[in-house]
């Protein structure tokens, strides 16, 4: 594998994340709370890998230019903001979510749940998305 092969990986585990994250979502509204904690705790596994390969990534490639022109670019921007915003904030969200699990505070896992599971999961698609536009759309 090469530093090239990363965003293709980086897009894979995001698409696996995205996955994890609508089984878990399957299963808890199914009361199967033993398979929700799987997927869940795999997403965030699959979340952590994907942070560490894409900070690497950056670290020795360094920034990547869009060069589309027209209507796609404010798409482009619109999406990719508001993928970088939300990733920012989802990070210590993802983290408090998991903790009252694991410390079995169900209540507030629950609450915090409710905004951590969509954000994650519109990070999570919204980076194959920009992925796409970039590598494929306008290469």
């Amino acid at each position: 594998m090469t530093l090239s092969d990363l965003p293709m990986v980086n897009a894979s585990l995001n698409t696996l994340s995205a996955v994890l994250l609508c089984f878990g979502f399957y299963f808890i509204r199914r009361k199967q709370v033993g398979a929700h904690k799987v997927c869940m705790v795999s997403a965030f596994v699959v979340s952590t890998i994907f942070l560490i390969s894409y900070v690497v990534y950056h670290f020795h490639h360094g920034r990547t230019v869009f060069t589309g022109e027209g209507w796609i670019r404010p798409v482009y921007f619109t999406i990719l903001g508001t993928h970088t915003v939300l990733a920012i904030l989802m990070v210590p969200l993802i983290l408090a979510t998991l903790f009252f699990a694991f410390r079995g505070r169900f209540e507030v896992h629950k609450r915090l749940a409710r905004w951590t599971w969509p954000i994650w999961l519109y990070v999570s698609v919204t980076g194959v998305v920009v992925y796409v536009i970039l590598y494929h759309v306008y290469r």
